[in-house]
């Protein structure tokens, strides 16, 4: 008897969701998956507002993860204008929960120069508070993304930001989100968690913690967060990005389902896989990528799941050439990063676009910046974090925690650690004080991208730090003559016209 049947056999509840709408698989069921994706960008850049614009135009809109629970608390103490969070909390399927987040958060008179409420940090046991948010916010989002039209919905996650993963997943499932994507490591756990979550079961994520090899264990369970409702939590397709045929490989010879893979070139923005063996560094500072870094589209045709190009693909031709080497499509982020519907401020993106006019804009490939240890790209705009004086006027606060990393402490509790935090703090947690060196707070930048920066005690605001793929030198080509911005439909148009 098959595993499965079985264990529908042991609990008929499950089977009773199934027919709902729940279960494993689209099993038998024809799609057709998407040509152009939408890339999964930052802290609230590849927002709902985006991600349901592309969508509804036909094509994947991809919202972000990453953080999510603060862009959902913040926006809450801004007032949430137009109501859209609070008429997705109003679709919540648990009950209590959006009472509790709305009685803890919502403000419709905050003033702009006073400092958000604090909320709980990731960690290793959550509190109820912190599950509500996390499950909470992720629905919100996949939620708002998909009103109004019938079309797919992903959703972007990182593998490095353990801790909010398992709780997350599920509020973007109980949305019905339709893909998940991951990269910035190597989640080979996700799609069995997947599996699990849409059958209700219980679910386990390895934590790393350094000093102990076996690390730690993360743990959910839907039954108890819901009293035993469980709403139905369809499963989702999973889309792994990767860098290489080699990780591809590994993937597609999982027990659990892998629907796909994003290959990703180092041109893309945000984290970029490291170069393969031992680092070298350019005159300016930049890691350097060889033949090694290639992958071998071939042999990742050759395993037979769709796979999308990613990485300065944003040209009609781009997408031709990765249809006749067998790719499905495309993923585009730095193009519609810069887009109107897009949640960075729009005074940063219209400097942007004004730099590529003048063919002054750029991104910097820091090997150091990021907490995580991976490349991270950085648009050098003045004014924001990738101006050393102004990187080093900051205080090296951590109080969002996201790229923290466990540790284990004396006595074997665990501990977190950032090195972007301050200096001594990090010391005497351990951490090795070259780790220190250029680390930025990105957690804290990418809020203060999208506006939604935290207020110190001094009255200063946190200062952006922008990312984005190498493809930002030329991101004016989609505005047209005479005009200072550009909407996600201009850049469809220009990628596939007629």
């Amino acid at each position: 008897m098959q595993p499965r049947r079985r264990l529908y056999q042991r609990h008929p509840r499950l089977a009773q969701r199934r027919e709902a709408g729940g279960g494993r698989y689209h099993e038998k069921v024809p799609f057709k998956h998407p040509i152009l994706i939408q890339g999964g960008m930052g802290i609230g850049v590849s927002d709902w507002n985006l991600a349901r614009t592309v969508s509804a135009l036909g094509h994947l809109g991809v919202v972000s993860g990453t953080a999510i629970d603060t862009v959902m608390v913040r926006r809450l103490q801004t007032g949430d204008e137009g109501g859209h969070v609070r008429r997705a909390l109003a679709a919540f399927p648990v009950a209590g929960v959006a009472e509790r987040i709305l009685d803890r958060y919502f403000a419709e008179d905050r003033p702009t120069d006073s400092a958000f409420k604090k909320h709980p940090m990731p960690g290793l046991k959550p509190s109820n508070n912190a599950t509500d948010l996390l499950v909470a916010a992720n629905f919100v989002e996949v939620y708002l993304a998909k009103e109004g039209h019938s079309n797919p919905v992903g959703i972007n996650y990182l593998e490095k930001i353990q801790a909010p993963t398992l709780p997350g997943i599920y509020g973007a499932m109980l949305a019905r989100v339709d893909y998940v994507l991951m990269g910035a490591g190597i989640p080979r756990a996700i799609p069995g968690v997947l599996d699990r979550l849409s059958e209700g079961m219980p679910v386990e994520l390895k934590l790393d913690v350094a000093g102990r090899p076996d690390g730690e264990v993360l743990r959910f369970d839907p039954a108890r967060y819901t009293d035993g409702a469980l709403p139905p939590a369809p499963r989702p397709f999973f889309l792994a990005i990767v860098a290489s045929h080699v990780l591809a490989t590994m993937f597609a010879r999982l027990e659990a389902r892998v629907d796909g893979f994003i290959v990703e070139s180092p041109t893309a923005g945000g984290h970029n896989a490291p170069p393969r063996g031992k680092l070298h560094l350019s005159e300016r500072g930049e890691p350097i990528y060889g033949e090694k870094d290639e992958p071998d589209l071939g042999a990742i045709a050759e395993l037979g799941l769709p796979f999308w190009l990613a990485g300065m693909r944003a040209e009609p031709e781009s997408l031709a050439d990765a249809l006749g080497l067998g790719a499905q499509g495309i993923q585009v982020g730095t193009a519609f990063a810069f887009c109107d519907e897009s949640g960075f401020r729009q005074d940063l993106k219209q400097r942007v676009i004004e730099m590529s006019r003048e063919g002054t804009a750029a991104v910097f490939t820091d090997p150091v910046a990021s907490p995580t240890g991976f490349p991270f790209k950085i648009v050098e705009l003045p004014g924001t974090l990738s101006d050393p004086a102004i990187y080093e006027a900051r205080d090296r606060i951590c109080d969002l925690g996201y790229l923290r990393s466990a540790f284990s402490r004396d006595g074997g509790t665990v501990g977190w650690r950032c090195p972007a935090e301050r200096v001594d703090d990090f010391v005497d947690k351990g951490g090795d004080p070259e780790a220190l060196i250029g680390r930025k707070c990105l957690c804290n930048a990418l809020m203060a991208n999208i506006g939604l920066g935290q207020v110190r005690p001094d009255g200063r605001t946190e200062m952006p730090l922008l990312t984005a793929g190498d493809d930002v030198a030329d991101v004016a080509r989609f505005a047209r003559a005479g005009t200072p911005s550009y909407t996600a439909a201009d850049v469809i148009s220009y990628l596939l016209p007629g």
